[in-house]
């Protein structure tokens, strides 16, 4: 008994003493953790200071540095500070700047693959429907054949946030009719310009920055961007007044998260992860934020601003699949753009058909709680 209470004892010290060394040494290496200076990465949008998209950025590099406990710091900047808003992509694979928050129809000037990721033909598919395509459907590996294998280019991209249809734009004047778009100086970008120049239209390609003033100067006598939200802050109701929603044009679109790959790969494991995965946790903020600020919005535009909204017609929606019907084969002519097709129609076919016959009529139950306020 007496030997068994001694053994005892004398173990309990000795863990308490082996725990207290622990805890000692813990002590002493801390502040050489805390002391390794934060990786600073410089990332730099396609979007004007003011722009709510802005905002959407700094979700994201503030989920990524809470994450990184400190590790991680960005530099964010607006589009113009160090490269334009059409050259992010050239920025990031020169490591002039180490990661961009912008769009791949961006750079759809150097391929023209890069608008299948997200501004493609509309085969049915919503952009929650093609973002997960890109994480499940193949779309992630088919974009890394693109920018790495065949453009060679230095970069690593992820994808986030499944943005809402972009409406077709604003208008001096109503349009209805197929017809009464010809001649038409409309600004888009990516595969929508070639969309709407096989409707008759003339296109030019600015970045959002430059889209009111184009219109102020006769440049353009239309145009679209994305939202409800960056056009109030373009100040678009000031040079149009009609405003029309709902369209084909860029129906599939997510945010592309660039960084040069050297940076990326110099970093340990576990900041790379929440890099990536930091993109996701964005994704939902993202949506969220979106939500609440496009359809206050679009009030906004409308109670203080006097601008009509419109829906799409039936006859131009229609029209626009048939030009996208004329553009779909020249796009098959390369070898890689139709393997991309090719995946993603046999995606929306069998993930679409679920989602429709799955979704019960949101119409029907939003008109008989808010009767008489939509005007389809």
């Amino acid at each position: 008994m007496s030997d068994s209470k001694i053994s005892r004892r004398g173990f309990l010290e000795k863990s308490t003493a082996i725990t207290a060394g622990a805890a000692a040494a813990t002590t002493l290496s801390a502040p050489a953790v805390l002391a390794q200076a934060p990786v600073t990465i410089k990332m730099q949008t396609s979007w004007p200071a003011s722009d709510i998209w802005m905002d959407f950025a700094r979700q994201y590099i503030e989920r990524v540095e809470k994450m990184s406990g400190g590790r991680l710091k960005f530099e964010l900047l607006p589009a113009g500070a160090v490269v334009g808003a059409f050259q992010v992509l050239d920025g990031v694979n020169d490591g002039v700047i180490d990661a961009a928050h912008t769009v791949p129809v961006y750079w759809y000037g150097k391929h023209k693959a890069a608008s299948l990721f997200g501004t493609g033909p509309v085969f049915g598919g919503s952009a929650t429907t093609m973002l997960a395509w890109f994480h499940q459907g193949g779309g992630k590996d088919f974009y890394r054949e693109l920018t790495q294998e065949i453009m060679g280019l230095n970069v690593v991209g992820f994808y986030g946030f499944p943005m809402p249809a972009q409406p077709f734009g604003w208008f001096k004047n109503p349009v209805t009719k197929p017809a009464e778009l010809q001649g038409f100086k409309y600004r888009t970008v990516g595969l929508a310009a070639d969309l709407m120049q096989n409707l008759g239209l003339s296109v030019a390609q600015l970045p959002g920055g430059e889209i009111v003033p184009a219109m102020e100067r006769g440049v353009i006598d239309a145009f679209e961007f994305n939202n409800p939200s960056s056009d109030l802050r373009f100040g678009s109701q000031d040079v149009a007044k009609h405003y029309i929603l709902s369209s084909y044009h860029q129906a599939s679109e997510s945010f592309e998260f660039l960084f040069n790959k050297d940076v990326f790969d110099d970093l340990d494991d576990d900041l790379q992860a929440i890099l990536e995965y930091g993109v996701e946790a964005a994704s939902t903020a993202n949506t969220a934020f979106a939500l609440d600020n496009y359809s206050a919005d679009l009030q906004k535009l409308q109670t203080e601003h006097g601008v009509t909204v419109h829906r799409t017609s039936k006859e131009i929606l229609d029209a626009q699949l048939q030009a996208w019907d004329k553009i779909i084969p020249t796009l098959e002519a390369d070898e890689f753009m139709k393997r991309v097709l090719d995946s993603q129609r046999q995606w929306v076919e069998r993930v679409v058909y679920y989602e429709l016959m799955n979704s019960p009529d949101l119409t029907l139950a939003y008109e008989h709680y808010f009767p008489g306020k939509l005007k389809l």
